[in-house]
């Protein structure tokens, strides 16, 4: 009779492949890959945001060159702000982290809203149930997931 194992080694703490350590799963993909994607893509999600600023203002008319200036300056401070952002949350405590992110996709979405001609009352409701909804999902990830790490390293120590 053939009993199923562990693959991963989860169960039993060991580690598969190389990587981080703790990880229990392959990296797949190198340093330089990482370094890059950390770089390039706030600059991506940065251009489609500035896109959609641009594209939002101009109400379906002619793209004109203050529409383009426009949506390259929406495009600059949404990369500035989301590296500050990604520096200053790296030395905060969980709670702290979490807040950052809440405050800075409620900002994001507030702005775009904004852009469209609403009511302001609407646009900071809206961003404020943003940033209330981004900062509880951030806390029950961040407290899961440290609880556990915290619980797997009392274990193995």
């Amino acid at each position: 009779m053939a009993h199923a194992v562990s693959a991963r080694g989860a169960s039993n703490g060991v580690r598969t492949g190389p990587g981080t350590p703790g990880r229990t799963t392959p990296d797949v993909f190198g340093e330089r890959t990482h370094l890059l994607a950390k770089w390039a893509m706030p600059l991506a999600v940065g251009l489609v945001y500035g896109y959609w600023a641009a594209a939002i203002r101009r109400r379906g008319g002619p793209v004109t060159g203050w529409n383009l200036f426009f949506g390259f300056m929406t495009v600059l401070a949404f990369v500035i702000l989301y590296y500050a952002v990604r520096a200053v949350a790296e030395r905060l405590p969980r709670e702290g982290h979490a807040v950052l992110w809440g405050a800075f996709a409620g900002s994001a979405l507030g702005f775009l809203y904004s852009v469209s001609g609403v009511a302001m009352f609407t646009c900071v409701v809206v961003s404020l149930l943003l940033a209330a909804a981004v900062t509880l999902a951030l806390l029950y990830h961040y407290g899961t997931h440290q609880d556990a790490e915290e619980a797997r390293a009392a274990r193995t120590t």
